[in-house]
Formats: C-alpha cells, sequence, structure tokens
C-alpha cells in the first residue's frame, strides 16, 4: 500500500484508537478511555494492522507490548491529535449548556468539602449535561502522566515546589490547626509548645517507608519531634476517630472547620509558625487554549472566591 494510499485510509477516530493502544498497552483499558466496546477496538487495531502493514502491538506477559513501528508511531500520533485539539479549540465557542463532555479532575482526599461541592454546583447548573469525575491524588497516582495524555484535565496540589513544567494558577490559601474533641483535657484556646507535642497525635500513614508528612517534615527541620501514637492512610477518618478519643490531629483550618460543623470538635491554635497551605490549579499546554478546560479551571477559582477568599 503507498503512503498516499496509507494516509488517506486513516481517520481521528483511528488515531485516537492507535494513541490510547500505545499508551496503554491494553485492549480492555484503552476501551475503557475510549468509552468503546473491547470488540470495537480490536477491529479497529485489526484495520490499523491493515493500514500500516504491520501488527503495531504484540502480545506480551503484561498485556501488549508496541512493536518498532507501533512504538515509533507513538509520538508523532500524539502530535497529530494534539494539533487537531487545537485547531478545533481555536475555532469552536465552547457552550457549556450543550457540552456533554466529561471532565476529570484530580484532587488530595485533605481538600475542603465544601470547595469540592461548590465547584460540582457550579459545574452541574452552568453544564447540565457534562460529567464530572474526581480521581483521588494519592501518591501512586501518575497526575503527570495523566495531564499529558488527557486521562486528567485538571489537577489540585499544594506542593512546597509546584512542578516547573506545567502551567499554574493559585487557588487558596489555608493555615495549620490543631482538631480534638470538645471534652478533651487540653481543649482550651491555646496551647504551649511543650503541651502540643506531648499530645497524643493522630497522623497520616507516609506515602512510602522513611518519608514524613508536611508536619513532621517541618517538625523535623525544627528539632522538634511530636508524640505520633497512630497513623490513618485516608484525612477523611481522622475527625471521626479524634471524635471518640483523646488523640488530636493537625491539618488545614478549612478541612477541619468542616467536620467540625457536625462532630463534637474543637480547634485549637498550634504553637508553632506552620507554613502557610498554599493550594493551586495545575493543566498541561495540551489544554491551556482550549475553551471547554479554561471554563472548567474559572468554575474552580469562582468557587474558591465565593466561599473561601478572606476567610482562610
Amino acid at each position: 500500500m503507498s503512503g498516499k494510499k496509507t494516509w488517506e485510509a486513516l481517520d481521528v477516530q483511528h488515531l485516537r484508537v492507535l494513541y490510547t493502544l500505545l499508551s496503554e498497552r491494553n485492549v480492555s483499558r484503552a476501551a475503557r478511555r475510549l468509552n468503546l466496546s473491547q470488540p470495537a477496538v480490536s477491529i479497529a487495531l485489526k484495520r490499523l494492522r491493515e493500514i500500516f502493514g504491520d501488527p503495531l502491538l504484540v502480545r506480551s506477559r503484561n498485556g501488549m507490548t508496541p512493536t518498532d513501528i507501533g512504538e515509533s508511531l507513538y509520538q508523532p500520533v500524539k502530535s497529530a491529535l494534539d494539533q487537531l485539539e487545537s485547531i478545533v479549540a481555536h475555532n469552536s465557542a465552547f457552550d457549556p449548556q450543550q457540552t456533554t463532555r466529561t471532565f476529570n479532575v484530580a484532587t488530595p482526599d485533605y481538600l475542603s468539602p465544601e470547595l469540592l461541592r461548590d465547584f460540582m454546583v457550579n459545574v452541574r447548573q452552568k453544564a447540565p449535561d457534562a460529567q464530572l469525575v474526581l480521581h483521588s491524588l494519592g501518591y501512586r497516582y501518575d497526575y503527570d502522566q495523566g495531564l499529558e495524555n488527557g486521562e486528567l484535565d485538571l489537577v489540585v496540589g499544594n506542593w512546597s515546589e509546584p512542578p516547573g513544567h506545567l502551567r499554574m494558577t493559585p487557588l487558596l490559601d489555608d493555615e495549620i490547626v490543631c482538631m480534638m474533641r470538645n471534652g478533651h483535657p487540653m481543649a482550651k484556646d491555646s496551647l504551649t509548645l511543650d503541651e502540643y507535642l506531648a499530645l497524643d497525635h493522630l497522623a497520616p500513614t507516609p506515602y512510602a517507608v522513611g518519608q514524613r508528612g508536611v508536619i513532621d517534615t517541618f517538625l523535623k527541620k525544627e528539632k522538634l519531634k511530636r508524640n505520633v501514637v497512630a497513623r490513618v492512610p485516608y484525612f477523611q477518618l481522622a475527625p471521626y476517630l479524634v471524635a471518640e478519643s483523646d488523640m488530636v490531629f493537625t491539618g488545614s483550618r478549612l478541612f477541619s472547620e468542616h467536620y467540625a460543623r457536625f462532630l463534637p470538635l474543637k480547634l485549637v491554635s498550634v504553637p508553632i509558625q506552620f507554613p502557610r497551605m498554599h493550594y493551586y490549579l495545575l493543566w498541561h499546554d495540551r489544554t491551556h487554549h482550549s475553551s471547554d478546560c479554561r471554563w472548567l479551571r474559572d468554575q474552580f477559582l469562582l468557587a474558591a472566591r465565593d466561599r473561601f477568599v478572606g476567610q482562610s
């Protein structure tokens, strides 16, 4: 088959299937990402093999492995899809009332529930037929790759040093407080440093062996150590455990205030100048000029501005 005929036989759907298969290296996962059936993806792969005169992907122990030709096509196909997306975004005005798009956002589990609620309300009210999918931003989640390959549209982060290769805009700032049950023996307006460090602390489970969380990393830097008696893998568990014990939990004010509204909890100032938590939005260059993704970012910024600016 000549080169001309090869490229004439391709369409955008072929490119999307090829790119997703080369990314996922698994027909089932590719089908889920494309919202297609497995047979439909298999038929498309068969057609792609005919077009290129190559298997493109072959079976391996862990799924499928690209052939040399398949591997060489990955970057050109990705670039072609990026260019097509840019053309469509440039020439099409986004109408939230008409869109049926699925938006994918990754957030940490300690983000304020009120902020997430207001963000989702904004999206649902303005884009009633859109779907919003929130992903848990755990340490094993490759958000960088997710933004690059289109699996994610937006990430909420609060790392001390944001990734320099991604686009970023500030979302909100927050302070650190200590959460304890109302009847706790130390439930008072202020604590001394020695009192705070000696409390029975509940802390997040480290992401990996030998790693420390933000609080303990800062305390170590100041040559201080708190009395950690238990750890939990999910932030949302902490308020319930604290409400039924004499353990305390140190976290952001906005997160803590949410649970203090319906659990018997008291928030106490910490006697240490912990750095403020800076939250921001992250996205990839590939969606920077996309009108729908720009609209999505605006909904998050609007939720933060309307509810939290001036309160943190």
